[in-house]
Formats: C-alpha cells, sequence, structure tokens
C-alpha cells in the first residue's frame, strides 16, 4: 500500500455559503409528491412536508435554484400566485406533464422561509421576455404601494422577497428547449432584460445561460458571444454538467474507472467558461470578473431518462394524442450507489478547489428527481447515498479552501489518461479554528494512506490539534444502494485515524469519500 504525504497547501478564497445550494423544479415528483403533499401525516398547513423539510435543513442547503431547468421556458409566473383553487392547470412541454400550479413563488417563498434557504429565481426567456421578467421582478421584489407588488400583498406576503440572483432563462442553446435560440438572440435578449432588472434594482445578480453543456457544438463560442454582449450587467454565468458510469448495466471496470474520474472533465469545463468569462472581460476593458454559477451539477443516468423519453416519443409519432398528461409521474427517479457518493464527493472537492471563479452550485435536483432525498407517497422519506457526502460539506466547510500539494499513486483511464488516485481539499475556518479534511481514494483497484499536516495552515496552533469527528463512506460492493426496503445500506462509518502533532494519517479503502473535522 502507498502513502501519499501532504504538507504544503495553496489558499484558494473563501468559501461561498451560495457553494451548498441546490435545485427544484416542477418535473416528475420533485414538487408534488416531494416536498409537497397535502394529504400526507405530516403536511403542514401549506401542504409541504415536514419530514422532508427536516432532511433537506439537515442536508444544509443555503440556496436553492426555482423553478427550473428546462419548464421555465414555458412558464408562467403568475399562474402559481393567488387562491390554489382559482389558479390555471396547463400543458407542461418540457416533461410533457400537466402543471396544476397547487405550488408557485408565493408558495415556494414561504417553503423556503421555514427551510431558510434563499431562492435563486430563473424567468422564461422561451415563450416571454422583457416586460414578464420585470412584473416578475415588481411582483416578488416591490415595495408596496404599486399595483403588481399589491398583488403579492393580497396574497397574504405584505414583505418583498428580496429575491436578489436571477437566471435569464435556461439552456437557451438546447433544442429541446421550448423557444431555444441562437447565442446571437440570446445575446441580445440577455442584455436587454439584465439592463432593465438593474434599472429597477441595481444590486440584482444577473446570471446567464451558458451553454448547455460541454458536449454541446455551441459551448465556448456561446459563452464568449453572450458573456461579451452582456458583459456590464451580468454576475455569473451558468454551468451545467451530469456524469454517470456508461457501463452501469453490465458493471465493467472500464466504465467504472472513467466514472470515478468524472472531476477530471469538471475541471476542464470550469477552465474553459472561465477563460471565456476573462475574454469577455478583456473585450470590455472591464475590471470584474463573471463568476461561475454551476447551477446544475451531479450523478444523472441520463441513459435511463433518454431510453424512457424515446419510448413515449414513439408512442406519439401517430395521429393526434389528446389524453390528459400525467400529473408528477415518476421521472428521473434514479437510485444511487455507494460509487456514486464517491464521485459527488470527488465533485464537491473539485468545486471547493475552484471557488475562486466558482461562486455559486446548485445540485441538481433536490427531492425524488435525481436527488439525494426519496420521499414516499403518504410514507416516508429517507436519504440517498449521495445525501452523505454532501450533508458532511455543506454543514462542516468553512472560512477558505486549500489546496493540497498531492503527488502520489495514478490509475489509469481512457479519457483522461494517468489521473491521481487521491483527491482532496482543506478547509479553514482562522477564526473558529476548524477545519475539514476531505479526501478520495478514486482508485478502483487499491487502498491508499493517506498523511496529511495542517501546521504550515495561518494561525493553526498543532499543540491544539484534535480530531473531533472522523468518517468514511465504502462498501465491498461500490453498486450497493439505499432503497426504501433499506435505507441504511450504505452509510458513513466511523474512520481511524492516528494523530501526530497536526498530523492525521488514515487509510483509505478503494472508491471512498472520508470527512474528518478537526481544530487547531
Amino acid at each position: 500500500m502507498s502513502t501519499t504525504s501532504i504538507s504544503s497547501f495553496t489558499p484558494v478564497a473563501d468559501i461561498p455559503r451560495r457553494l451548498f445550494g441546490s435545485f427544484v423544479e416542477q418535473l416528475g415528483r420533485s414538487v408534488y409528491g416531494g416536498i409537497y403533499e397535502p394529504t400526507h401525516p405530516t403536511a403542514d398547513e401549506n401542504g409541504f412536508r415536514q419530514d422532508v423539510l427536516d432532511l433537506v435543513k439537515e442536508l444544509g442547503v443555503t440556496c436553492v435554484r426555482y423553478p427550473g431547468g428546462n419548464i421555465v421556458s414555458n412558464y408562467r409566473w403568475e399562474d402559481g400566485t393567488g387562491p390554489r383553487e382559482l389558479r390555471p392547470v396547463r400543458r407542461e412541454l418540457a416533461w410533457h406533464q400537466t402543471e396544476t400550479n397547487e405550488v408557485g413563488i408565493d408558495d415556494f417563498y414561504r417553503w423556503s422561509k421555514k427551510a431558510g434557504t434563499e431562492i435563486m429565481l430563473a424567468v422564461n426567456m422561451g415563450t416571454r421576455g422583457l416586460q414578464e421578467a420585470l412584473d416578475e421582478l415588481e411582483y416578488v421584489n416591490g415595495a408596496p404601494g404599486t399595483t403588481i407588488a399589491d398583488r403579492r400583498v393580497a396574497n397574504g406576503i405584505p414583505e418583498p422577497m428580496n429575491i436578489a440572483m436571477w437566471c435569464i432563462g435556461n439552456e437557451m442553446d438546447g433544442p429541446w428547449q421550448v423557444g431555444h435560440m441562437t447565442a446571437e438572440e440570446y445575446a441580445s435578449r440577455v442584455e436587454k432584460v439584465a439592463h432593465a432588472m438593474k434599472l429597477a434594482e441595481s444590486g440584482l445578480e444577473m446570471v446567464a445561460c451558458g451553454s448547455s453543456s460541454a458536449q454541446m457544438p455551441t459551448f465556448g463560442t456561446w459563452e464568449k458571444t453572450v458573456l461579451t454582449r452582456a458583459y456590464e450587467y451580468l454576475s455569473f454565468v451558468s454551468a451545467h454538467a451530469y456524469y454517470y458510469d456508461h457501463d452501469h448495466d453490465s458493471h465493467k471496470p472500464e466504465g467504472m474507472r472513467e466514472f470515478l474520474a468524472s472531476s477530471e472533465d469538471m475541471k476542464q469545463f470550469i477552465a474553459t467558461v472561465a477563460s471565456c468569462a476573462d475574454y469577455a472581460r478583456e473585450q470590455n476593458h472591464g475590471t470584474k470578473d463573471i463568476a461561475i454559477s454551476f447551477d446544475e451539477w451531479g450523478v444523472w443516468y441520463q441513459d435511463v431518462w433518454q431510453k424512457q423519453e424515446a419510448e413515449w416519443k414513439a408512442a406519439e409519432t401517430e395521429g393526434l394524442h389528446t389524453e390528459p398528461w400525467p400529473k408528477a409521474p415518476h421521472l428521473l427517479e434514479d437510485v444511487y450507489t455507494a460509487s456514486d457518493a464517491v464521485v459527488e464527493g470527488s465533485l464537491m472537492i473539485t468545486l471547493l478547489k475552484h471557488c475562486d471563479r466558482v461562486r455559486s452550485a446548485s445540485r441538481a435536483q433536490l427531492v425524488n428527481v435525481i436527488a439525494p432525498i426519496m420521499a414516499e407517497e403518504n410514507g416516508p422519506a429517507w436519504k440517498q447515498t449521495i445525501y452523505y457526502p454532501f450533508a458532511e460539506v455543506a454543514n462542516h466547510a468553512r472560512g477558505v479552501a486549500y489546496v493540497p500539494a498531492v503527488d502520489g499513486p495514478t490509475f489509469h483511464t481512457e479519457t483522461y489518461g494517468d489521473v491521481q488516485a487521491l483527491e482532496s481539499v482543506v478547509t479553514w475556518d482562522e477564526a473558529t479554528r476548524e477545519g475539514l479534511i476531505l479526501a478520495v481514494n478514486r482508485d478502483p483497484d487499491a487502498a491508499h494512506e493517506v498523511t496529511i499536516d495542517v501546521a504550515s495552515l495561518p494561525g493553526a496552533d498543532a499543540a491544539r490539534f484534535a480530531v473531533t469527528h472522523a468518517e468514511v463512506l465504502h462498501d465491498d460492493d461500490p453498486y450497493r444502494q439505499n432503497t426504501a426496503e433499506n435505507p441504511l445500506a450504505v452509510t458513513p462509518q466511523e474512520l481511524t485515524v492516528a494523530t501526530d502533532g497536526a498530523a492525521v494519517s488514515y487509510e483509505l479503502p478503494s472508491i471512498a469519500w472520508s470527512a474528518v473535522r478537526f481544530t487547531a
């Protein structure tokens, strides 16, 4: 067994609280049967499930992107306001389901207050535009005394919602998007919308759509075009990336190796988007950096969805189809494995290591739909394997992120070549003298030992060093899952560590994630 010793660190940036965000969309059972189920035994006066809300709080989510996602490009924000019994029922084109509008911005604001989360609000750039965005802004943030703001007051919310972060559309280069457009078309539109919204409220933080993925032919050129045109009015550009084991059905080791190295792709993605933002700054002779909002990330078995989508598309190729569309169908309900949790832990490490440019992130999604939380109709809610790495980091990563100098064993992948087996980041809050060591062994074939000496962190006192908590997430079967029948099949276990001064040593089995909290 090889040993990796780490004693030097490079500071990255302060850790933004928005890095621990998530995403809720009226897709499948994310809302209806997820956060909202008025017939559930734990439902509150607004129909929200208290058991789910408790798990959301425990998860440590700080900011939630809403209402989409793909649905926002055909969404009428005003449908989700006012008395529920008067709200319109509509067809939702992105996921071919019926939207009852039982939950809208009024309700989600009340839920977010209980959850203690900020809202990142998305506006429709597919079928709507400038005026509707301004009206929505006035409705949610306007002081009482104007016609639109007073509608909010009449609907039971007298105070402005004070939503600061706004996504101008979603994935607008995607041909699956209602109203998708070229980079030039979107650049013109986002410039006008962001400019007008900031005329209304200069302190707004505007998020422009980046390209839908690194695999899109528009990736890179889209970002340069959009950010250069609207640079003056933008604070963020969005980034979306999903990963999965392409050989999950066959359990081929080659697919697992590529999957475990997913963060290599995320690193390159961040570097490319950051360079496009820097290009826009230079073209505008500007001084500010446009930050990255990685507002969709996580493990999503897209091949499962694509097969399901192909089946219903094939069924609709002949004749007219006028039957009702389903409400809250079971869509994208991936059940995650131990290896999925390790990869998500690796992706979180990557976000922390790049938090100088990634200043906001949304793990997609929150409940039932590619989510860390699952909820049964009129039944229990439970934690998926991926819940645990997110919760540990969201609740304990504070202060400044530090990148360790790692020079250790590697393993080979077809896509990325030889990559480091060990990925790690350290967070350190000098004011509270509390730190967190995160490490992942991505090697599918071997265990590795690591020694990390944190004495060089600013203000650390080796004489006061103590480990306060240590855990590891690993299973000998990397495909083992938590299920409704066995919700605790894969959970973090106590990690055995040895200490020497301000150094901590421990062994990481293959395909494992770990967290060590300390004081110094």
